[in-house]
């Protein structure tokens, strides 16, 4: 599946995926307008399947491409690929180009490729190179840890209470490569990665969402403990298998899991009378078993079966695991108020959406400025409806849970207010 022409690629499957590309500024995440992104089969990138130009908000339109049949990525051990992969090209003027090689696109899901452009004179392109998906090639399995650090190893807890980290600081390599980059990454974007890199967007939801707990929970085990930076390094997790998970520098999401991630990023599992998250390990159970920890394939066939996410992890890990809610999210200027704001709503929280909501129009220009008023009258409610259509959520014109923190992440990012970790 990685070779041949797109045009037997065609021929050979049947099924289609989309995808689009998003094309921001390395610097504040500016979206660039007017880039020329270029689309082909990974195993021939001089034949162009599509040019597309991105818009305002730097986004390309949707594109399907042809993938391979949807089964394929719902049962283990097939012997073909149960995705595709494309070269992405892109260019714009005085931008450095960049090229992705292996975006991965799943059949009946949109793929969401993100890429991100520095000033300069035009070079030999940045190449960022997607390898294999976790699920069809074999990586280093996981080392077993405990799910509960000590409490009483002296200077092992260093953090009082859980807090949803802004940035998480990825070493990418095993944590004693001396050589491997460091790469600050936003929290939420890290989850997407890691999901995207180990389950397939094409599951079923709730078999998705108890992976994505699972994840938040490892990752925030990590940083409460400090568990690498209590070792002398300077890093909050690794990209190695064999440690933690695998993130992949510059691979694209999937919307799927993008949408459940931001249902449920504050979470994390728990246990009574522990204060940790647990670091929730888990295998593909199939290639690599892993008793008391939650098999990949084994969650995705109990949601098949209607199992509900609780359940599910509860099948694998106990039934006193439960979901839990962290008391603080880093980096955000005001955290989520208890209760969606809609027509009629006032006071304080009103008026930070009005003045966010202005601040995010002098970038993306399709959402049009609005009277700093502290009423959410029609005018406020048809800018929330502009920034939900121009980040892809439900257009309600109701500052809900999920809008109210998309608010806040893309303020954070056009005016640089968030610290770094």
């Amino acid at each position: 599946m990685r070779y041949g022409s797109f045009h037997a690629m065609q021929e050979e499957n049947s099924s289609v995926g989309r995808l689009r590309v998003t094309v921001n500024s390395s610097v504040q995440h500016r979206p660039i307008e007017d880039a020329r992104v270029s689309i082909s089969y990974m195993g021939n990138p001089s034949e162009i399947i599509e040019e597309l130009v991105t818009n305002s908000a730097g986004e390309t339109e949707e594109l399907e491409l042809p993938t391979p049949p949807l089964e394929y990525s719902l049962e283990p051990e097939q012997f073909f690929q149960p995705y595709s992969e494309y070269t992405i090209r892109v260019t714009a003027p005085d931008r450095e180009p960049v090229e992705i090689d292996g975006t991965q696109v799943l059949p009946d899901e949109l793929a969401l490729q993100n890429v991100y452009m520095e000033s300069g004179a035009q070079a030999p392109p940045e190449a960022v190179v997607i390898p294999p998906h976790t699920l069809y090639y074999e990586y280093p399995p996981k080392i077993p840890e405990a799910e509960i650090k000590p409490m009483e190893e002296s200077g092992e807890i260093v953090l009082s209470r859980v807090v949803i980290p802004e940035f998480v600081v990825v070493h990418d390599g095993p944590p004693d490569d001396p050589n491997a980059e460091n790469h600050y990454v936003r929290y939420r974007d890290y989850i997407k990665n890691v999901a995207s890199s180990e389950i397939y967007a094409t599951w079923p939801d709730d078999t998705i969402r108890a992976n994505i707990l699972a994840i938040m929970s490892f990752t925030l085990n990590r940083v409460y403990t400090e568990w690498y930076r209590n070792r002398g390094l300077q890093f909050t997790i690794t990209s190695s298998t064999a440690y933690d998970h695998k993130w992949i520098n510059g691979r694209n999401f999937f919307e799927k899991i993008s949408e459940i991630t931001d249902q449920v990023f504050p979470n994390y599992l728990s246990r009574p009378n522990v204060r940790q998250p647990i670091l929730a390990q888990y295998c593909d159970g199939q290639r690599v078993q892993c008793p008391n920890a939650m098999s990949q394939w084994g969650s995705k066939y109990l949601g098949d079966r209607n199992y509900s996410t609780i359940d599910i992890l509860r099948y694998y890990y106990g039934d006193d695991m439960y979901i839990n809610t962290a008391e603080e999210v880093s980096g955000v200027p005001s955290s989520w108020p208890g209760s969606s704001l809609g027509i009629g709503a006032s006071g304080g929280n009103v008026t930070k959406i009005q003045e966010q909501l202005n601040t995010i129009g002098e970038v993306y220009s399709n959402i049009k400025p609005i009277m700093i008023t502290g009423i959410y009258e029609e005018a406020t409610q048809q800018a929330v409806r502009q920034f939900q259509e121009t980040f892809h959520l439900p257009v309600t014109g109701i500052v809900d849970y999920r809008t109210w923190y998309k608010i806040q992440e893309i303020y954070v990012a056009v005016t640089r207010i968030a610290e770094l970790i």
